[in-house]
């Protein structure tokens, strides 16, 4: 029989998170007003974190196509997050009771998926009235035969990427007085959630790395460090999605999207937003020291 793993840091920052849900608690769908259209003197997103801002194409956009590129990205942006977050809400509902798990995990599990799945709604609601659609996503497929621990590292690590990354975005547009006072709303709610997510996702790879990289052969280890980092580089690529340029009224999505990825702006961007998070992964082991954004 599997034993409870012994998670000492984690299992204390549960039950403070847990407190933290509780008070902080909140009802989705009382928490934010609708309007029928966005404020057409803002910008849904700070022009500096476009995916086209250094390049010659946001050059040479009118006002309104950047008005309509502001909200299709942010539309993208909240489906990124939201696809990531479906496979967070099926992961985690799996896990409980599930696998062996401490108590206090086991309580701050509940609070991650709740929160998660408001969210969910919360991203949804903005796609279909503002965008039209939630922007589909490519699936990321796991290994099937993993060593002991992998698929709960692999899970979490996946979580920690989607919501690094999408949050780097929340804060930059929460803190612009300059863009929407909705999508502002919605980023801040967001962040504060996920600073707690991202705190419980820090603690937990740390102690299931130490638990279970010892026991690795070097060719499992490196197989999920060339995993991991394949996987934050497919995930930057969703950021610039050809469909959301189109529906912005873009021609060329497809060579737009090769144009901004390889634009120094968003390579920069990218580095800066990236760097937190793999050098976290780089510290307990999960992702290999040349290892680039």
């Amino acid at each position: 029989m599997t034993s409870t793993p012994s998670l000492t840091r984690t299992n204390a920052l549960s039950q403070r998170l847990c407190a933290l849900s509780r008070e902080q608690f909140y009802d989705v769908y009382k928490s934010f007003e609708w309007p029928e259209r966005l404020d057409r003197d803002r910008l849904a997103m700070s022009p500096e974190i476009c995916t086209l801002a250094g390049t010659g194409v946001w050059d040479d956009l009118t006002d309104e196509q950047r008005w309509k590129l502001a909200i299709t990205e942010t539309g993208n942006l909240f489906s990124n997050t939201l696809n990531g977050e479906k496979i967070l809400v099926a992961g985690l509902s799996n896990q409980l009771y599930a696998r062996p798990a401490s108590a206090e995990v086991t309580d701050y599990l509940h609070h991650f998926l709740d929160e998660e799945n408001k969210h969910m709604i919360m991203f949804g609601v903005f796609c279909r009235k503002y965008v039209g659609r939630v922007y589909p996503t490519k699936s990321f497929a796991m290994a099937k035969k993993l060593a002991p621990g992998e698929e709960l590292l692999r899970f979490f690590a996946l979580a920690m990427v989607v919501e690094a990354l999408s949050d780097h975005y929340n804060v930059r547009v929460m803190n612009d007085d300059g863009c929407d006072p909705l999508v502002r709303a919605i980023s801040r709610l967001h962040h504060v959630d996920e600073a707690r997510h991202l705190a419980f996702d820090r603690a937990y790879l740390t102690e299931l790395a130490a638990q279970h990289l010892p026991g690795w052969d070097e060719a499992t280890l490196h197989g999920f460090q060339a995993w991991l980092a394949g996987f934050i580089k497919a995930f930057w690529l969703t950021f610039y999605n050809p469909t959301a340029y189109k529906d912005a009224g873009i021609d060329d999505p497809y060579e737009v999207q090769k144009l901004a990825m390889e634009a120094p702006h968003q390579q920069a961007l990218r580095e800066e937003f990236s760097a937190p998070t793999e050098k976290f992964f780089r510290k307990i082991g999960l992702l290999a020291e040349q290892a680039a954004a």
